[in-house]
């Protein structure tokens, strides 16, 4: 076997045994379960999860950072463009929403045991949930400063309430308190966008300045 099949191998292993932990973790809960229900629903050694991972908690790390470290690229891609910036928040809102519809039991798991687990994972990981916000605090602060978007809202503020918005929708997909059908994730991406930003647009929602307004 070539070093390369090896490494191939190896990779598989690794991602078989992450998409397992997805599903246990969703299914029982990332503190009602063990790595040994990991293994079983990978179908693979029980050793063999520690040969990849050194702990439970890292296999939880390990799912957030490569999806959240997607949605942080996004993030800053849709920042770099020339899209207004109600445009760019429809394709952040987009990709989320659209992250929960292709792979529901992953955006449970990131909502439910990271972003709202404030005494433990969720402050292990403060730093990178507050980079999204970041981002788009950017996208938004440029807009102001453009004149695009109103100042009466610090952009902080209003990433907060963006990206809460969007969870909160999330939450009740999750826990089945909101309709997820097909229809529901087309308007829930314009519904978030339209809450956020009909309240910051400059001159109203129709986007015309107002006469005699000021930033």
């Amino acid at each position: 076997m070539s070093a390369t099949t090896r490494h191939g191998a190896a990779v598989d292993k690794r991602r078989l045994i992450l998409d397992a932990a997805v599903r246990v973790f969703a299914r029982q809960g990332f503190h009602g379960c063990r790595v040994s229900d990991v293994a079983d629903e990978a179908q693979v050694a029980y050793g063999l999860v520690y040969h990849y991972f050194h702990s439970k908690d890292e296999i939880l790390d390990t799912v957030f950072l490569e999806r959240w470290g997607v949605m942080l690229e996004v993030i800053a891609q849709v920042d770099a463009g020339e899209e207004p910036a109600r445009a760019k928040l429809e394709a952040i809102a987009s990709f989320i929403v659209d992250s929960y519809r292709h792979d529901p039991d992953v955006m449970k798991v990131i909502i439910v045991e990271v972003t709202r687990a404030a005494n433990s994972f969720g402050r292990t990981h403060l730093a990178k949930i507050r980079e999204a916000y970041a981002g788009i605090a950017q996208i938004v602060r440029k807009a102001q400063e453009s004149g695009q978007l109103k100042r009466t809202v610090s952009p902080e503020f209003a990433a907060m309430a963006f990206y809460g918005t969007i969870e909160q929708v999330l939450t009740g997909w999750i826990f089945d308190v909101a309709g997820a059908e097909e229809a529901e994730f087309e308007r829930a991406k314009r519904f978030v966008v339209e809450t956020i930003c009909d309240g910051l647009q400059e001159g109203g929602a129709s986007g015309a300045p107002a006469s005699g307004s000021r930033l």
